[in-house]
């Protein structure tokens, strides 16, 4: 399959997200979920002189953002890395630096439209593709996939997580037809999956203005990435490479991902340690929804450390 190795991604709450990270000419800005590049280059062009740590699984999100950012590459350095790691990556991150932490870092968590549409790894149902969902390119056979979750946990495993990382209600009708489906025949891609979850699930369901399989796949997504999992460690290695006064900001698009977040902030709150900029989640202008319908669900929550 040939990958298009340019970026498509647009975006969401682009400039709610920068404006509200106080950033001055000269800080030095982590980008924790580099993706389609949009914050890192914005930021760039806003400030001539920050410079951008940017870090991202897939190692083919810079090959496909490069061509976007011409000369302003030089202040950015790409790290193909999994920011639940930031522990161990942070000393050789800021080394030469005078500050030995950031003034800013950025999580947005959603799967950028590169992934979606260029990845091949099968995380849209949009199109027939290797069921493997993870962000991970080139997966070794001791990766977790999909296929593997599909055609080797068990029915109430399979339901668990569909229905705890997916919201899915007919959850338990999903996982019994896998389990059937896959005793005639493997399931591997991403159509045989989708046709599984549609003889699963009742017509009425099947014209619902979401998509009968968004849930599953995202389930599987969420399974096969530890992506709550994640986000936890995430969350609490970036607050403690933040500056005094740095911002956080994070882009989340599921409940479960905006709880996570919302917990964080709050017993950073309550422990003396950080403020909330705004109480309330930042949510997507008219305009914006109106141009990107994937900023529908996206929420921006930002803290401030004290």
């Amino acid at each position: 399959m040939e990958i298009d190795m340019e970026s498509i991604h647009t975006t969401v709450l682009l400039n709610e997200t920068i404006d509200g990270l106080g950033l001055t000419d000269g800080s030095v800005v982590l980008d924790a979920t580099f993706g389609g590049g949009g914050h890192s280059r914005e930021i760039l062009e806003r400030y001539p002189n920050v410079k951008i740590i940017a870090l991202d699984q897939d190692k083919s999100a810079w090959e496909r953002a490069k061509s976007k950012f011409g000369g302003l590459e030089k202040r950015i350095s790409f790290i193909n890395a999994n920011f639940r790691n930031l522990d161990n990556l942070v000393v050789g991150l800021l080394s030469g630096s005078p500050t030995t932490k950031f003034d800013a870092i950025i999580f947005d968590l959603g799967l950028s439209s590169d992934q979606l549409e260029n990845s091949g790894r099968g995380f849209s149902f949009m199109r027939s593709e290797p069921l493997l969902m993870t962000m991970k390119e080139g997966p070794t056979k001791e990766d977790l996939t999909a296929i593997d979750i599909v055609n080797d946990w068990s029915e109430k495993s399979l339901a668990d997580i569909i229905y705890g990382y997916g919201e899915e209600r007919f959850s338990r009708k999903i996982a019994k037809g896998i389990t059937e489906a896959r005793e005639m025949k493997r399931i591997e891609t991403t159509f045989d999956l989708m046709d599984v979850i549609g003889s699963s699930v009742p017509l009425a369901y099947k014209r619902g203005r979401i998509h009968f399989a968004t849930k599953t796949f995202q389930a599987l997504r969420i399974a096969v990435n530890d992506e709550l999992g994640t986000l936890k460690d995430g969350l609490e290695k970036g607050f403690d490479v933040l500056k005094k006064d740095g911002r956080m900001a994070v882009i989340s698009f599921h409940s479960l991902e905006d709880r996570i977040t919302k917990r964080f902030y709050k017993d950073k709150e309550n422990e003396g340690k950080a403020k909330l900029i705004k109480k309330k989640p930042i949510i997507a202008d008219r305009e914006e929804l109106k141009n990107n319908n994937r900023a529908r669900s996206a929420k921006l929550r930002i803290l401030e450390k004290i």
